[in-house]
């Protein structure tokens, strides 16, 4: 398919992106998810069509970008220490993982919001990490999106 929609671009106003069917699916429900758009790095906390919070995030820098899909809350962690091939951060608070390591969670270290800076998390500010951690649970859809 994505052949043929590359040699007729008419053909993709037919078929709109995985990600974009699976935002109007979660849209059209009562659920809580959660979107990440990381070209405006804003996060939005919604009740199926309904905006409930939206913040200013900090994703993943260009070496080590924050993956875009459709995910779901894992694991929650009210305090971590994270580790990587270049860093070890003891105490991050509100981890909320999605994919993996990959995680939604506050930060103690940097105040760099709106701009891509960690390495693939998406980050957040103390106070909006610990008001999406107590209204998140395991199960969440969270639809990372350029």
């Amino acid at each position: 398919m994505p052949a043929i929609s590359v040699l007729c671009p008419s053909l993709r106003s037919l078929s709109p992106p995985p990600i974009a069917q699976q935002i109007g699916t979660l849209k059209n429900s009562q659920r809580r998810w959660i979107e990440i758009n990381l070209s405006t790095q804003r996060l939005i906390a919604w009740q199926g069509k309904q905006p409930v919070y939206a913040v200013v995030i900090s994703s993943g820098k260009a070496k080590t970008p924050t993956r875009s899909g459709l995910f779901e809350i894992h694991k929650k962690r009210r305090l971590d220490r994270m580790r990587g091939e270049d860093y070890d951060i003891p105490n991050v608070p509100f981890a909320m993982y999605y994919d993996g390591g990959y995680a939604i969670h506050g930060v103690y270290w940097h105040r760099q919001f709106g701009t891509p800076v960690s390495h693939g998390c998406i980050n957040l500010a103390l106070d909006h990490a610990r008001w999406l951690y107590n209204w998140a649970g395991i199960g969440t859809p969270i639809a990372i999106h350029p």
